[in-house]
């Protein structure tokens, strides 16, 4: 089957665009703080475009559909409240004992397990590398790559907000967040390569089928 064909997945992929526009509308109704829902939901905004311009000449894997969508599901939640206070991560906390709201944590996992899955599928479909060693390696160095520039990003809008920018910053007091926010994107992303490089392997290969 070629890109161009028809695929049996792709009104699943409409539903899933449809979808994540209505739980963005719904995020952006009542957000907490409209500039924190707006960074926050930043990313997604750019994404699905992209992810629909680019479908008929490079579609991704099922798996990877899937995991961008539950992350943009967990940006657009973060942002409707803020991370610090999504309901969710109180219920961590509580269950956990923890001494903050760990929810902004599950959104910088996501920001490694996610990225480290894009970065392998187009390391591979590029043949950019060989060696699985190589390729992991890789994978997790653009991975910390991305956490870096995003800590500098929230650098950048707490020198030009000021005290705006707590919202969006949600370090909670901790003085160790931009390092346990990477250290938590380093933890996803080897998460996603012990986990699903099988699976994604199957399902590239299925995609250099057509």
């Amino acid at each position: 089957m070629s890109p161009e064909s028809p695929s049996p997945r792709a009104p699943w992929l409409v539903l899933a665009s449809v979808a994540t526009l209505v739980l963005l509308a719904v995020s952006g109704w009542q957000p907490y703080d409209r500039a924190t829902w707006v960074m926050e939901v930043m990313p997604v905004a750019i994404a699905l475009p992209v992810l629909w311009l680019t479908y008929g000449r490079v579609p991704l894997t099922t798996l990877l559909y899937v995991c961008i969508f539950v992350h943009a599901t967990v940006l657009m939640l973060g942002g409707a409240y803020s991370y610090a206070r999504v309901p969710l991560g109180f219920q961590l906390q509580d269950l956990l004992h923890l001494g903050r709201n760990p929810y902004d944590k599950i959104g910088h996992f996501f920001q490694g397990f996610v990225p480290a899955l894009v970065a392998r599928e187009i390391l591979i479909r590029g043949h950019h590398v060989q060696g699985r060693r190589m390729l992991a390696f890789l994978v997790v160095c653009v991975v910390l790559a991305i956490s870096a520039t995003y800590e500098f990003i929230e650098w950048g809008a707490a020198l030009a907000l000021g005290q705006g920018a707590d919202e969006f910053l949600g370090t909670q007091g901790d003085p160790w967040d931009t390092q346990s926010d990477m250290f938590f994107a380093l933890i996803g992303s080897v998460t996603a390569l012990l986990l699903c490089s099988g699976l994604h392997d199957r399902q590239l290969g299925r995609l250099a089928a057509r």
